[in-house]
């Protein structure tokens, strides 16, 4: 590991959800770990009015709630405030708090802006941090969406680059971050078990499936105005196929990782309206700030064709979607049913799937024989979770993400040129939406979905 300089973080957005979910709890996390610099600060930018102190207490309370109890020791004697807003007409107290900051951490510290804020939001901060002197050798950690249509991702990327180079750029994708994606990779390359299936003549459907139980309420203004098709499927949905399907890179360096991630983009097809079911679930508009006749999908299904050679012909099924029967986080690859003299196999036959929730688990579904003086076959399951690896210390996604921001690896976040070949992929399906179907909470989704996962069905809820 190198030794990481001295460091001013300044969080947008500091006493928002976001970073009181997320982005505190992940910073007290790698604190504890030993995985921060010796010596930074973390200065909070808000447009209220709030003491040092005030700040610290809130944070606390965040940790108390969404972290590990009380933060760990030191964490909160670097924190620091700085209100009244933020703007290219008024730095409020952020310019000078900054300049304080390094003072206090000397010569050759660096800069990390964190964007925990709308994606409304990006662009004034953006002319601030340009007008106010604060982006010439800083990093900047844009939160998602990066842009809520091709439209505004060109104008918002556009204006990025006019303030910063792209190596500064860092747009997070927390499930890049996800220690069960990073472990596509070496499941893929350091297998021969697994390396040499990987392709079209062994697999016959690959599943990304993120059903989630989870209500909106609590944030039903914010997901109104974008829905399941912005919030997940040209985001984390296509970024996890993109890692599944990318060829293999020249070696594991942020370079060549991205440039393999976005040789797969391009690749993908545009969806075609046809081969994508939305839902909205039964009771969505009786929820407070939704409006009574909202056509905002709260469920999307996806038949995505990948068109190179690995994977001509092979259809990469992706689905979300709130208050469904269950909620998971899966990679699934169906592997093709083998010639031979076994016939009849019963259920999905044989399956590889990688959940990637917590640190992760691989499952591997298995065809044998039952136990018996009778030939008869039976559908077996395998699984290993990778917390169990030997000397393993797995790292929440937001913490092992704010660490390569540090450190300056860029392996797993997106890029301007990948992100272009998404909202490419999902452009007809924003002009000529398909029909939204209801769905009953606590079910699977609109029953249309099922028919995309034909003939093989969803490995999750079939």
């Amino acid at each position: 590991m190198p030794e990481l300089p001295p460091t001013v973080f300044v969080l947008f957005g500091a006493t928002g959800d976001l970073a009181a979910r997320m982005v505190l709890p992940a910073f007290d996390r790698l604190d504890r770990r030993g995985l921060l610099p010796r010596d930074w600060r973390l200065v909070g930018s808000g447009r209220g009015e709030r003491s040092d102190d005030d700040f610290r207490q809130l944070v606390r309370d965040a940790l108390a709630e969404h972290g590990d109890g009380a933060p760990a020791d030191g964490l909160t004697d670097r924190l620091r405030f700085a209100g009244g807003g933020f703007t290219p007409e008024d730095p409020g107290q952020l310019a000078d708090a900054v300049a304080q900051a390094r003072e206090e951490l000397g010569d050759g510290a660096q800069l990390v802006h964190y964007l925990a804020v709308p994606p409304g939001a990006f662009e004034g901060i953006t002319r601030a941090l340009d007008r106010h002197g604060l982006a010439e050798g800083s990093r900047v950690v844009y939160e998602k969406p990066y842009g809520t249509s091709p439209g505004g991702f060109r104008e918002l990327d556009e204006l990025v680059h006019s303030v910063f180079d792209e190596e500064q750029v860092f747009r997070i994708d927390h499930f890049l971050g996800k220690e069960g994606t990073q472990d596509l990779h070496v499941l893929r390359f350091a297998n021969g078990l697994f390396s040499s299936v990987w392709s079209r003549e062994h697999v016959a459907q690959v599943q990304v499936d993120v059903p989630e139980t989870l209500d909106v309420a609590d944030r039903a203004e914010f997901y109104d105005a974008t829905g399941a098709v912005l919030d997940m499927l040209v985001t984390h949905l296509f970024q996890v196929a993109a890692e599944v399907a990318m060829e293999p890179p020249v070696s594991l360096t942020p370079a060549d990782l991205q440039e393999a991630r976005e040789a797969v983009l391009a690749a993908f097809r545009p969806l075609a309206p046809e081969d994508v079911v939305l839902g909205q679930f039964e009771g969505y508009r009786d929820l407070d700030d939704v409006a009574g006749d909202s056509r905002t999908d709260t469920f999307v299904a996806a038949r995505l064709w990948v068109d190179t050679d690995r994977w001509h012909g092979v259809p990469f099924l992706l689905r979300t979607g709130k208050r469904m029967a269950e909620g998971h986080q899966k990679v699934t690859l169906v592997m093709r049913r083998p010639d031979g003299p076994v016939g009849a196999l019963p259920g999905g036959g044989n399956t590889v799937s990688l959940s990637l929730s917590g640190a992760g688990a691989l499952d591997l579904g298995l065809v044998a024989k039952r136990p018996g003086p009778d030939l008869e076959l039976a559908v077996a399951g395998t699984s290993l979770d990778l917390a169990s690896v030997p000397g393993g210390e797995p790292l929440p996604a937001y913490a092992s993400l704010i660490h390569d921001v540090l450190v300056g690896d860029r392996s797993l976040f997106t890029t301007s040129a990948g992100l272009a070949q998404a909202w490419r992929a999902v452009q007809p399906v924003l002009d000529d939406p398909p029909e939204l179907r209801p769905y009953a909470p606590g079910s699977w989704g609109p029953a249309q979905a099922a028919a995309l996962a034909d003939p093989c069905g969803w490995a999750l809820g079939s």
